[in-house]
């Protein structure tokens, strides 16, 4: 049964004519899931501080929001996030509420990321970005009371994805290892063949048209698509990585290669935790003000912060 709060979602958007993101302009897109976030999320809980940061990235600045928590001065575990949106939409806005709930109910602090998307900046792109965001974390970590020794890798959807990737090219590269890994409803298999593509194609938001619209302004070429830096699932190594949480929704067409994921890390012998949010849909971690469950999720995902970071 699929949630009734998610079932209310959707017919209210069908009701209201929102159009779907497959028939947008990505400029259009964004725009518009930039607006719908103050229907679906809820005022942002207070935190110690908000502050706009950049980095400099292998393509020119990449713009950072740092959420700090209330009650001390540091130096805090932190939480290095990249927002979901196919690659496409999505920016430090759109998951800053989500951002400054896990760091209240973590007591760590969140770095969002705004990596380069499609089309206007393809395929590898994003987690180049990624990369050099956490690079640059460790690198001025002291100096904004953050604890270098303690970070976390985390995301929704394609930042799910970016995470996975991020966590693989640091160990390839030999880089201090990230101390967890939080994979939400992650895209890990460019090639969407898993069965949940069909079984869950069409009617529940995110559809195997704005999947194909999605992927077709991030990679240019299909070939691409199994390129382990686009598809983690398929990287030919997935031994030494940091501990996972993965959290899938069984509405979702993502909700199969996410379970593949975890299992895949489970088989190469890390850590790794798999959960599903059977009655969910694609997206609802950050619609806490009209699907109960979400909390729950968020809930969960604030434990293993503070599990894996802040008693680290």
């Amino acid at each position: 049964m699929l949630d009734p709060q998610a079932r209310a979602l959707i017919d209210l958007m069908i009701e209201r004519g929102v159009p779907p993101v497959q028939v947008l302009s990505p400029t259009d897109a964004r725009s518009l899931y930039r607006d719908r976030r103050g229907f679906t999320q809820p005022e942002p809980p207070a935190v110690g501080a908000v502050t706009d940061l950049v980095a400099p990235g292998p393509r020119g600045p990449i713009p950072l929001r740092l959420v700090t928590p209330t009650g001390n001065d540091g130096p805090w575990p932190v939480l290095v996030y990249f927002h979901g949106g196919g690659w496409t939409i999505g920016d430090l806005d759109t998951h800053d509420v989500l951002c400054r709930q896990l760091c209240a109910a973590s007591g760590c602090a969140v770095l969002s990321v705004d990596y380069r998307m499609g089309p206007e900046h393809r395929f590898p792109a994003a987690p180049e970005d990624c990369l050099a965001a956490v690079r640059w974390l460790r690198s001025e970590a002291a100096s904004h009371g953050l604890d270098a020794s303690r970070i976390a890798l985390g995301g929704d959807s394609a930042g799910g994805n970016l995470a996975a990737v991020v966590a693989i090219e640091m160990r390839d590269a030999g880089d201090p290892p990230a101390l967890l890994q939080l994979l939400i409803y992650p895209a890990t298999d460019m090639r969407a063949i898993a069965p949940s593509h069909t079984s869950n194609a069409q009617g529940y938001l995110l559809t195997a048209d704005s999947i194909a619209y999605y992927r077709g302004h991030y990679i240019a070429d299909p070939a691409q698509w199994s390129d382990w830096r686009a598809s983690p699932l398929l990287a030919p190594d997935l031994t030494r990585l940091p501990p996972a949480l993965v959290l899938t929704c069984g509405f979702d067409p993502l909700r199969d290669e996410g379970r593949q994921y975890a299992d895949a890390l489970s088989a190469a012998g890390n850590r790794a935790q798999y959960i599903c949010f059977e009655r969910q849909i694609h997206g609802f971690i950050t619609m806490t003000r009209v699907i109960d469950e979400a909390w729950a999720a968020v809930d969960l995902c604030a434990g293993a912060l503070k599990r894996g970071l802040v008693g680290a």
